[in-house]
């Protein structure tokens, strides 16, 4: 079992920064898949991105070049900076952890921090 826990969201104004953290428990962080997905209202929850237990990084194209995602194994966390933020990345924002098990996918969630982009 695998508790995750998000932190740094809040208000902040355009071309501004935050960097957000999830926090995990539990073991077997180094092993999972990590990634964070966002949802706005009235729209779908999207990935924005992602990092393999090895490392390897994946970004939707609307952040690529302003997000960076990464992880601390040795701290069991993994952290997304979000710069030059838009308006339109106004979401919640939500951690994620899978991996791939003999019987399925091991998936967990966080309960999600919000992020608003506003003059």
């Amino acid at each position: 079992q695998v508790q995750l826990v998000e932190s740094g969201g809040g208000l902040v104004q355009p071309g501004g920064s935050l960097r957000l953290s999830c926090a995990a428990s539990g073991s077997g962080f180094s092993f999972f898949r990590m990634g964070w997905y966002r949802q706005a209202p009235g729209k779908e929850r999207e990935l924005v991105a992602s990092i393999t237990s090895g490392g390897t990084t994946n970004y939707v194209d609307s952040v690529k070049g302003r997000f960076t995602i990464s992880r601390d194994n040795a701290k069991n966390t993994m952290y997304l900076q979000m710069n030059s933020l838009k308006p339109e990345d106004t979401a919640a924002y939500y951690c994620n952890a899978d991996r791939i098990m003999s019987w399925g996918k091991d998936m967990y969630w966080g309960q999600g921090t919000q992020v608003t982009v506003s003059s």
